[in-house]
């Protein structure tokens, strides 16, 4: 069914005399006969003018994108004969940007390696079961402190075996890093006579050596890391040369087997003890060194004191 047929809105509506009167009476003549709202015309639109459109020979060509898909930007191609430019990327806020070119190759990995170097095992493991000629061995080729480099000799020791006394001395001098040899020149001919006028001989029952097996420069005193760097190898020739007494000369000697920082003026005089790994116990007698007697004579009566007492001990 068609919907019946209505004046445009536009036109006036057409009605007779007797039409009007009857609207009258009904009261609708107003609302019927108004006329119809006019709509209003739509501005006049400016003309356009034509804009000339300034070409970028780098810009590259706008594509028109609907709002469902938006492909990536094109890129220009290249021109095969140029060479390639550096990469240049544009950032727009805090988003990846626009990238023109190929992207940069990652930094590469730095190499991990897995073969670790062999650890360095320390003097005291190193010697804990070796031989008498085994540590003699590894003290010549020892590098544990700094001494090694200014070294003509590292001086392991010498003497009789069996033992009978021990004598410990402080570290090599000139001579003894010459020689390789313990108590030499002048200091070595008067503790040989020392030893000789209590009956004992390095040739026979003593054995003598050092705390520091290799010379400090200048005959400095031992620094205290040296002393804990080379003294495991003094602990263990006691233990495998295991003498019935020892003679300790000097400060820094006895202060490093007895443990202690007492002056050497409070520690001799009298018998101390040493406990060796095994449980044995083994008497110390501390004097004067024998390079320290020649500086002050004076001393050679109370070196001669500790040495009666050592003999005393046997």
């Amino acid at each position: 069914m068609t919907a019946p047929h209505s004046p445009p809105a536009s036109a006036a509506p057409r009605v007779n005399p007797l039409q009007r009167l009857w609207l009258r009476e009904l009261g609708m003549e107003r609302l019927w006969l108004r006329p119809a709202p006019q709509p209003q015309a739509a501005p006049a639109a400016m003309p356009q003018v034509p804009v000339p459109k300034q070409e970028s020979p780098a810009a590259p060509p706008q594509v028109a994108v609907s709002k469902q898909e938006s492909p990536a930007p094109a890129v220009p191609a290249r021109d095969a004969a140029a060479p390639p430019a550096a990469s240049a990327v544009r950032l727009a806020g805090p988003g990846p940007g626009l990238r023109n070119g190929p992207p940069p190759k990652p930094a590469p990995k730095a190499e991990v390696v897995t073969d670790a170097a062999p650890a360095v095992i320390p003097v005291a493991e190193a010697v804990k079961n070796a031989t008498l000629d085994e540590l003699r061995e590894q003290v010549v080729a020892c590098t544990a402190c700094g001494l090694c480099g200014g070294r003509r000799h590292a001086v392991f020791g010498h003497g009789g075996q069996p033992t009978r006394w021990l004598v410990v001395g402080e570290a090599p001098g000139e001579q003894e890093d010459r020689q390789g040899q313990p108590f030499v020149g002048r200091s070595g001919q008067l503790l040989d006579s020392m030893l000789s006028a209590v009956g004992m001989s390095r040739e026979r029952d003593v054995f003598i050596a050092n705390v520091i097996k290799c010379r400090p420069p200048g005959n400095r005193n031992p620094k205290p890391e040296e002393i804990a760097a080379c003294s495991p190898y003094l602990m263990r020739q006691i233990a495998l040369l295991k003498p019935e007494r020892i003679l300790v000369l000097g400060r820094f000697a006895a202060q490093t087997l007895l443990g202690t920082d007492a002056t050497i003026g409070s520690l001799r005089g009298r018998v101390h003890q040493m406990k060796t790994e095994e449980g044995r116990e083994i008497p110390v007698i501390v004097s004067y060194h024998p390079a320290y007697l020649l500086r002050s004579p004076a001393e050679k009566a109370r070196a001669w004191q500790d040495l009666k007492l050592a003999s005393r001990q046997l």
